[in-house]
């Protein structure tokens, strides 16, 4: 009995959790969207994946082992990073620049900052964002199936942009059967990998239902019902508030700020696709909130017992 009396302060917390563990519930719920996004585009989209996924392996083991650093990619926080990163991407996109993204998510926008658990931003949405920045068109050459069943391909907008006019059935939208990026079409993958996801407590609900009920709830008012399904459904809110706002490292930590985060996320996309001159606005909704979570941790962190109220 003795050797299992603790002695060490208080919380006594056990848990079987570890970095490997997190990041394999994160794999099993993105192979959904695998599968879903070879379905749809057709196989070069497993292609793509597998690049993004070796390139942010070999610059993580290659940064770390030049500068003679543990090498962390046993934990697979970098392959996660890898499938992020392609979900992100449309399925034409050169190789060659799906390598380049995985060189700044991997080396730029984690190594640089420390390694995990010290990036101000998630690695794949960084990486997204500078592939978007640098090569708008490769990354708007959206391809999908003219029918769910057809091998035919035709280039054109997201629903997002033709779907103010001339809305996609629910059931489209639902399945998949439109243009964007590998990831975030197929909203039946994302949901099977979001419930994988809570029901291993791998993540907290709280941050992807206040983000989609935001904007859901601001399509009501602004857009009226009918459009409500397309702005939940057409773009990469749903692959954006499931897979990228959840990351531990840059998403408050209370039940409370992750409410706040969730919420200033809808608000933000929201406005960008409102009022802005972009379709979409999660990314850029992500970055900027993620800027803000040290705030957001510090406004909404509960009071230690017996401790003084602030000021």
């Amino acid at each position: 009995m003795e050797k299992n009396l603790i002695v060490t302060a208080s919380p006594h917390i056990v848990d079987r959790s570890s970095t490997r563990r997190l990041m394999r519930n994160v794999i099993i719920a993105l192979l959904p969207c695998v599968v879903a996004s070879a379905w749809i585009f057709g196989l070069r989209a497993l292609l793509v994946e597998a690049v993004a996924v070796f390139a942010c392996v070999a610059f993580e083991y290659l940064y770390c082992y030049l500068m003679k650093k543990p090498i962390p990619v046993g934990d697979l926080s970098a392959v996660v990073t890898g499938l992020i990163l392609a979900m992100n991407v449309p399925v034409t996109l050169p190789l060659w620049m799906v390598v380049l993204g995985s060189f700044v998510a991997i080396v730029i926008t984690k190594q640089l900052f420390g390694g995990l658990g010290f990036n101000l931003a998630n690695p794949a949405l960084m990486g997204r964002l500078v592939l978007f920045g640098s090569f708008t068109g490769a990354m708007t050459n959206w391809t999908f199936p003219r029918t769910i069943s057809g091998t035919d391909a035709l280039a054109g907008a997201t629903p997002l942009v033709a779907g103010q006019t001339d809305p996609l059935p629910v059931l489209d939208l639902f399945l998949g059967v439109h243009g964007g990026v590998l990831g975030e079409t197929c909203a039946l993958a994302i949901l099977l990998g979001f419930i994988w996801l809570v029901a291993t407590r791998t993540i907290s609900p709280a941050i992807p239902l206040a983000y989609v009920g935001t904007v859901a709830v601001l399509a009501l008012v602004f857009v009226g019902p009918s459009h409500v399904m397309l702005h939940v459904l057409g773009g990469g809110l749903l692959f954006g508030a499931v897979f990228m706002a959840t990351d531990y490292v840059t998403s408050p930590f209370t039940l409370k700020g992750k409410i706040v985060f969730g919420i200033g996320l809808g608000i933000i996309t929201w406005a960008i696709r409102y009022w802005g001159n972009m379709a979409e606005g999660v990314s850029y909704a992500i970055l900027l909130m993620n800027l803000l979570v040290p705030y957001i941790n510090d406004l909404t962190r509960q009071k230690p017992l017996g401790g003084a109220k602030k000021k």
